[in-house]
């Protein structure tokens, strides 16, 4: 019988009345099959997935192909964000047989969990050279019952080669410094898209980490050209359908290289990721384009995606617990229980904006999002873009039509929301707001990243181990990986330095059993992705490359660092020098593929800085006003990856005999070991860490 019904996995309940007997993965389904003598069929995909949807719709739905899957199948479905080392795994044993990978994928295994057959979406019917599903699950059936010896062959030959792959980075033969962090910026901007941003072409995908470490390598250069690519490829994505333009929140990425039409589901990951790096853009002053600083617009175009994404964030994926949801389906059902209708939600013609607005504004409208009758999506339907902003008299006319749209759009049926809270993402949301909070004045940001933080800390640590996710307040059974362990410590030590609590005590417990559990004892600096203690699987995943999210050894290395500097003399020896062994092993990326290793450049960046560090000391008899004004301005200047804290002499480390001056409070600046005076104005606070004059 399907045992789904009690996921905590919404993508798994999604799949809760299939008439396919489907498994969660766990030793009795294994057990199952070996039981049986079948091989499993695993399938891995994700709630907001598309083609997901698609495929289950087509066949997991159908009484006929799940009778086929039933009878020679252990069936089991995994959830890739809830068991994202399951999902390396197969995915990299997809990737080998195909040279290709994505979601659903398809794997057909023997019973001790060895693929010998792996693909991605099978469709219902042959098409394209591809054979049905039906026609895979037949063939797949017939090889194992007649030709047993090809499967063990290729299954055992598949296994020995995943487990080559797990071997970890080789030592680099350079270190990091400025010549390597010139290299890879140099390397990457030759793959600028310089019509509209980006790097590469179509799907376009948003380059965060790579944005974030760009925007740090500007700070320590000034190289104008660097901020040039980060401002036009911000600029581009903000102006273009992958952005919604009437509630804020970025889609997964462009089927195109103008980054027009999305790819609708919205992930938790990306927007986190992104609200760090517009919240950076604009605490830099930049990020407005020529049209606006011409027209006197209200606000830069980085500080209003800023805004705007943030309240997505808290708006449209807050959970009733304080925490984020996973991510907005990429479909809507115009029907209950119907087919999904990719973007339904989204699109407008001219004759839909006519409707709510009436045709003199409807007209405008269309003309200022670009909706024409041809369209740009799909059934002449357009996605909205904003490529020109109302002159300034005309803003108050544009914000009123933005709210009817919205209202209007509130109306239609939405997609489905995976309210699945995964502590890594979550993680990722706590530093973005906490950042953004504190450089951008929002002190209501902050809050809700501290409601966060303490929820993760209460419903998904337990005895200083962590969980990866959790649904409705209840943890599941998952165990978390290192990126869960280096996210979360990152954003509890964000809250440190922006928020009362007891975050960096938690923050260092944390390290300290991710070192406990996922270091390599063979390798210092080298990491595993799920902890010694951790379900047994076919490999050991350990994965350093950066993809659509940060690999977990490139934030360990950050949390490392930034730990380093907030700790006591002897812990913070412990993790910078663990900090320095990572970073050295991340060399190796940096030298021969910084496209994917945008967030080690942006550690790496911080890293030899110092990283900078902002002591601001309050002023005799607790005075604190001059104190804030200070911390402010350190706040908005200071570069990214900077640990800036504040309090009265000998409060924490960074304060430790760091007095007032002349009776009044004074910001200490330093860079590693290296300090400069004192000073006490917010002149020499922004003077002390703003960008080098550009050449």
């Amino acid at each position: 019988m399907n045992q789904l019904a009690t996921a905590t996995s919404p993508y798994l309940r999604q799949h809760a009345d299939n008439p396919v007997d489907w498994r969660e993965w766990d030793a009795n389904a294994l057990t199952e099959a070996a039981a049986r003598d079948v091989p499993i069929l695993l399938s891995i995909g994700y709630a907001s997935c598309h083609w997901c949807h698609v495929m289950a719709h087509e066949s997991f739905e159908d009484e006929a192909t799940a009778a086929l899957m039933n009878a020679n199948f252990v069936c089991i479905k995994v959830d890739r964000e809830e068991r994202p080392d399951l999902d390396a795994v197969y995915m990299s044993a997809t990737v080998a047989m195909t040279g290709q990978g994505g979601w659903p994928m398809t794997c057909f295994l023997t019973p001790e969990g060895e693929p010998f057959y792996c693909g991605t979406y099978y469709p219902k019917t042959p098409r394209h050279g591809m054979p049905s599903f039906t026609q895979l699950l037949a063939a797949v059936n017939d090889t194992w019952r007649n030709r047993r010896d090809e499967v063990n062959t290729a299954a055992a030959q598949v296994a020995d080669a995943l487990r080559q792959q797990t071997a970890g980075l080789p030592d680099a033969e350079i270190g990091i410094g400025p010549e390597l962090l010139e290299h890879a910026v140099d390397t990457v901007r030759k793959d600028v898209d310089e019509r509209h941003g980006g790097f590469g072409g179509a799907p376009k995908f948003p380059p965060s980490a790579l944005l974030e470490g760009l925007l740090r390598h500007y700070e320590l250069t000034g190289n104008p050209t660097v901020l040039q690519t980060v401002s036009f490829t911000c600029e581009s994505m903000a102006r273009g359908g992958i952005y919604d333009q009437l509630r804020g929140g970025f889609a997964r990425y462009a089927v195109d290289a103008a980054w027009v039409v999305p790819h609708f589901e919205k992930m938790l990951y990306d927007n986190a990721q992104l609200l760090r790096v517009y919240a950076h853009l604009a605490r830099r002053g930049f990020g407005e384009s020529a049209g606006e600083r011409a027209t006197g617009a209200r606000e830069p175009l980085a500080l209003r995606v800023t805004r705007e994404t943030a309240r997505f964030l808290l708006t449209d994926l807050g959970t009733e617990q304080g925490a984020f949801a996973s991510a907005l389906d990429a479909d809507t059902h115009l029907e209950p229980g119907g087919p999904g209708l990719e973007g339904a939600t989204y699109v407008w013609t001219p004759a839909e904006l006519n409707g709510v607005l009436g045709a003199l504004d409807g007209a405008w409208a269309a003309e200022l999002f670009g909706v024409t009758t041809a369209g740009t999506f799909e059934h002449g339907t357009s996605v909205l873009t904003r490529y020109a902003d109302p002159a300034p008299a005309d803003y108050e006319r544009f914000e009123a039509i933005r709210a009817s749209l919205s209202t209007a759009r509130s109306r239609r049926p939405q997609p489905e929301r995976d309210d699945k809270v995964v502590t890594a993402w979550n993680g990722m949301a706590v530093v973005a707001l906490a950042e953004a909070g504190a450089a951008l004045g929002y002190p209501e940001w902050i809050a809700a990243a501290a409601r966060c933080a303490r929820y993760l800390l209460d419903t998904h640590v337990t005895d200083g181990r962590v969980c990866r996710a959790s649904l409705g307040g209840v943890p599941g059974a998952a165990t978390g990986v290192l990126e869960d362990y280096a996210w979360l410590a990152l954003g509890l030590l964000a809250l440190h330095q922006t928020a009362d609590g007891d975050w960096l005590a938690q923050a260092q417990r944390l390290l300290d059993t991710a070192v406990t559990h996922f270091a390599d004892p063979e390798t210092p600096g080298s990491w595993f992705d799920t902890a010694d203690d951790a379900e047994t699987l076919l490999t050991r995943p350990r994965d350093p490359v950066d993809g659509a999210t940060p690999s977990g050894t490139s934030v360990l290395a950050e949390a490392l660092l930034t730990a380093a500097a907030l700790s006591d003399p002897d812990r913070a020896a412990r993790y910078r020098q663990l900090a320095e062994h990572t970073l050295t092993r991340g060399a190796v990326l940096l030298a021969r593929a910084p496209r994917s290793a945008g967030h080690w450049l942006a550690v790496a960046e911080a890293a030899i800085r110092g990283p900078i560090q902002v002591a601001v000391v309050d002023g005799p008899d607790g005075e604190s006003g001059w104190a804030a004004t200070l911390l402010a301005a350190a706040r908005a200047a200071a570069p990214g990856g900077s640990v800036i804290v504040s309090g009265g002499l000998d409060s924490q480390p960074l304060l430790s005999d760091r007095p007032p001056v002349r009776d009044t409070s004074a910001a200490y600046i330093c860079r590693g070991s290296v300090c400069d005076l004192p000073v006490t104005t917010v002149e020499d606070v922004r003077a002390g860490l703003l960008p080098p004059p550009t050449a």
